[in-house]
């Protein structure tokens, strides 16, 4: 089958399959005598084993390494485990940076009084040097979160304040 019938019976696109036989993931397909490539129902396959990997947040390199753990019959169960617990520990990294990150956007946006004043915290906060920013999510990573509270000037305010 050509590389548009692989592609839509795999769930990529064939400008990925090309991707992945460029970097190796997958061997380059067979060609026709025109020069087409010629997938095999095998090739599929891998190619959907590829797809799942990769909706499953794996990187190229696991993927690589998941695919030699599939082709070997004496394989470790530990070792595909231990892959599938690193992308975890990773993905719980990375949804902790995010959730830092609309944190400190939510207490900036907070913090804005959002009328017709010029004068935005929120821009202030965006231009400061790094030393002198009154809140960052790259300190929230060192678990240092809490000690940000009261720094920004909205934290500061008595009620019925406004910070400009």
């Amino acid at each position: 089958m050509n590389i548009g019938d692989a592609a839509a019976r795999s769930g990529l696109s064939a400008k990925m399959i090309r991707y992945y036989e460029q970097v190796g993931l997958i061997v380059p397909a067979s060609r026709t005598a025109a020069g087409y490539r010629d997938y095999t129902p095998r090739d599929v396959h891998m190619l959907r084993f590829i797809a799942r990997a990769r909706d499953l947040g794996f990187s190229i390199a696991d993927i690589t390494a998941l695919l030699d753990l599939w082709r070997d019959e004496a394989r470790r169960s530990a070792d595909v485990k231990a892959l599938a617990q690193a992308r975890i520990e990773d993905m719980r990294r990375k949804i902790a940076q995010l959730q830092d990150m609309a944190d400190t956007l939510e207490t900036l946006v907070d913090s804005c009084a959002g009328d017709d004043r010029a004068d935005c915290p929120i821009l202030k906060e965006l231009e400061a040097p790094d030393g002198e920013r009154s809140h960052s999510y790259r300190y929230k990573q060192s678990g240092a979160s809490s000690a940000l509270r009261g720094r920004l000037p909205r934290d500061n305010l008595k009620q019925g304040q406004s910070i400009v």
